[in-house]
């Protein structure tokens, strides 16, 4: 009896640990490359499948993924499910939606990588690559008309508004530190704008399951 208990306990030992293991797995990054055309991801859909098609490439399978990106109707933070969410190195980068838009999160330079694992350029690095599409606010909730038409344009006209994924910008305001909401794009929606103020058209994507 003794050692069945004992055999049994080692098993579920054994089941948290896989369990564990698996929970870890990357379900948050920074994408290592936009859509090349600015801020035209196809809209949020475009958007989602990139995400997909990058975690995919990076052998993350099994996971329904989605860009964290509000438009004229939909909000960031009601996008993402309800975490934990982990980047590729299984550091734990949020437990809930609460604790990501709190100063309780744990998104840095060096937390904030892409699928690969790798770390993202950010402000000081050449080419600076810190600011990540997000079109919220603070809390994650949308920003009118900071969206570039909804993630459809990649011309002169409209804005986005960018987060600092270092968490650092020109001085020691919460904006120039915020990961989410730091300052619009100026020039439009382009690529050669949104590379003007130090960004590459990344976005952050999370796992929702």
């Amino acid at each position: 009896m003794r050692r069945l208990l004992l055999v049994t306990a080692a098993a579920s030992l054994a089941a948290i640990g896989v369990a564990s293991s698996q929970d870890a797995t990357m379900s948050f990054f920074v994408t290592s490359v936009g859509s090349g055309k600015g801020a035209d991801l196809g809209g949020l859909a475009g958007a989602d499948a990139h995400c997909a098609s990058l975690a995919e490439a990076a052998g993350v399978t099994g996971k329904t993924w989605h860009a964290y990106l509000s438009t004229s109707d939909t909000d960031a933070r009601d996008r993402i499910g309800t975490g934990p969410w982990f980047n590729a190195k299984g550091v734990k980068i949020a437990d809930d939606v609460a604790s990501l838009h709190s100063d309780a999160n744990a998104i840095t330079k060096q937390t904030a990588l892409n699928e690969k694992g790798e770390v993202v350029n950010g402000r000081g690095d050449k080419p600076n690559r810190h600011d990540v599409l997000t079109g919220s606010e603070p809390d994650g909730t949308k920003i009118a008309d900071q969206t570039c038409g909804d993630w459809t344009l990649s011309g002169a006209e409209g804005a986005a508004m960018t987060g600092h994924h270092d968490r650092t910008g020109l001085d020691d305001s919460a904006a120039a530190k915020s990961w989410n909401s730091s300052h619009a794009s100026r020039g439009g929606c382009s690529q050669e704008a949104l590379r003007s103020t130090g960004g590459d058209g990344l976005f952050y994507c999370f796992a929702v399951n």
